[in-house]
């Protein structure tokens, strides 16, 4: 595709000798085609370049993956660092439950100790009913082996 710098822009190329069908003005009149001929090839090839530039972004296949690599990696990285703040919460709330709840615990525990030997002491019948019920036990079980 060759373009013609207008030297010779009527020369016989549309088979009218020189003339275009204005008479009169000696192949004046094609000069404004000539004009807007030019101005519609540049807008052409304007047009043509981002069209190019387009397909061949969509063409580098490379390119788009490494840009999805990095947008999912920086997704990924962005999660992480939510989920390990929202872990390092919830842990530390755990830590101060699981402080609370042991210090309560041992509280409570030597409370129920103390309750039980202050019961035993007040109160002896039960020891002495399961004293009995234990040397009752041992009587049979040694009186079955003495039989054999």
């Amino acid at each position: 595709m060759s373009v013609n710098n207008g030297s010779n822009a009527n020369s016989g190329s549309n088979g009218n000798s020189g003339s275009n069908g204005n008479s009169g003005n000696n192949g004046t009149a094609g000069k404004p085609d000539l004009v807007a001929l030019r101005a519609e090839i540049k807008q052409t090839r304007s047009d043509l370049g981002e069209t190019v530039q387009a397909l061949a972004a969509r063409a580098d296949v490379k390119a788009r993956a490494r840009e999805q690599v990095t947008q999912t990696k920086q997704r990924l990285l962005d999660q992480a660092a939510s989920a390990t703040g929202r872990l390092r919460e919830v842990a530390g709330h755990a830590s101060a439950n699981v402080k609370d709840a042991a210090g309560q615990t041992a509280a409570v525990s030597g409370d129920v100790a103390h309750d039980a030997a202050v019961r035993v002491r007040s109160n002896q019948l039960p020891v002495v009913l399961i004293a009995a019920g234990l040397a009752a036990v041992v009587g049979v079980i040694l009186i079955v082996r003495g039989r054999r």
